[in-house]
């Protein structure tokens, strides 16, 4: 069998991950390769941390990239804290949160879910009478909640974590870089995120971030973490000075997430969140004047918008029409919500005005075609929202 060159099509990656990739971070994976312990990659890997502490908001120490996707940094996160026993607090309101949960009854912990409805975020409330009522001494909390769209407010769950001597710790797959966060002032203990979303970079790399209170639990584990590879306190001997071998790091990943985190660092942080918001909000004024609702009644995420499949409407013949006849990805629903929600990724720099009024464009033809009746124009809307704010 013959085989021709590689020729992907070049999507509008409009989904919930990946999103596009900036043309600057793909040139950099092009770079030579060099030794994973050769000097300027060593260099390399000191300003990649630079720039995550920047990103993350952090001054922790441990503050690198796993090597592997953004379920990488989730299992990194939960096997070096949860031991066999350990009672684990987990805010079950959507598909990741599950999977939180899932990885530790692995480990041989008892999660306590707090379950809500896919949508809605954690009660705070909640998570301070878990605390009470259990000997439970981490918090596991997803920032962005892919799978809904809902961005869960940290700071109650941060104070009734720290009033009990708890670890909190947070997903930021979907929000690092793309929504407000801060490590540091938000008393988040630890922090995972994802290469392939806000940060426009491929999948591979998992940035995360221990504070000295994560890493003296686990330096006095009494059990040996049960994965050599994700083991952070081995990792670390890695990324610190002395560089003790652990694996062969992914070196044109690592080229790649240096670009990436530049990017973010040069436009600014504050600027890149007010510009989620801005896009994020124009995107609900086109929705709402078609005459469709948003899913998440409130704490909708500016990066992950979920849209409510109106009825009589297949979702999956507008996500296949959006795809052939436009190049635009977007994603369906999981679990409960399959079928019910359209999940539209505005992450990085595909979080942009042309982004938004090509879609609720594309959106209004695919509707149509489908036989429902469009209230208004979603893209005109769009355009008058952003006239309106200059």
């Amino acid at each position: 069998m013959r085989y021709g060159e590689l020729n992907p099509p070049n999507r509008i990656l409009l989904g919930p991950g990946p999103s596009n990739v900036h043309p600057i971070v793909l040139r950099a994976m092009s770079s030579p390769l060099v030794g994973h312990l050769d000097p300027y990659f060593m260099g390399l890997m000191d300003e990649v941390m630079e720039l995550l502490r920047e990103v993350f908001m952090t001054k922790n120490k441990v503050c690198f990239p796993i090597s592997g996707t953004g379920m990488a940094g989730m299992e990194a996160a939960i096997v070096n804290l949860v031991q066999p026993g350990d009672e684990v607090i987990i805010g079950s309101n959507g598909f990741f949160g599950q999977r939180m949960a899932e990885i530790v009854r692995r480990c041989q912990g008892k999660p306590i879910e707090i379950f809500e409805e896919w949508g809605r975020a954690i009660d705070p409330e909640k998570v301070e009478e878990a605390l009470s009522s259990s000997n439970a001494n981490l918090v596991c909390i997803v920032h962005a909640e892919t799978s809904t769209g809902v961005l869960q407010p940290l700071d109650g769950i941060a104070r009734a974590a720290r009033a009990h001597d708890a670890l909190l710790l947070v997903d930021a797959v979907t929000s690092l870089s793309g929504c407000e966060l801060r490590v540091d002032d938000m008393g988040i203990d630890v922090c995972y995120s994802g290469s392939q979303k806000c940060l426009n970079c491929p999948p591979g790399l998992a940035p995360i971030t221990f504070n000295e209170r994560a890493m003296e639990r686990v330096r006095n584990r009494r059990t040996k973490v049960q994965s050599w590879y994700l083991d952070v306190s081995l990792i670390e001997q890695y990324w610190s000075e002395g560089r003790a071998y652990h694996h062969t790091a992914p070196i044109s990943m690592i080229y790649a997430l240096r670009e990436a985190l530049r990017i973010v660092v040069e436009e600014g942080l504050e600027a890149r969140w007010a510009r989620h918001k801005r896009n994020r909000d124009a995107l609900i004024r086109g929705i709402q004047e078609m005459g469709l609702e948003m899913f998440p009644p409130r704490d909708r995420c500016p990066t992950m918008n979920a849209i409510s499949v109106p009825e009589g409407v297949e979702d999956a013949i507008v996500r296949r029409f959006l795809l052939d006849r436009f190049n635009i990805e977007v994603g369906g629903g999981l679990g409960p919500l399959k079928g019910k929600i359209w999940r539209v990724g505005l992450m990085g720099i595909n979080s942009s005005e042309q982004n938004v009024i090509l879609f609720l464009g594309a959106l209004e033809r695919a509707l149509k075609t489908a036989g429902f009746r469009v209230k208004g124009s979603g893209a005109r809307a769009a355009i008058e929202a952003y006239g309106e704010w200059g």
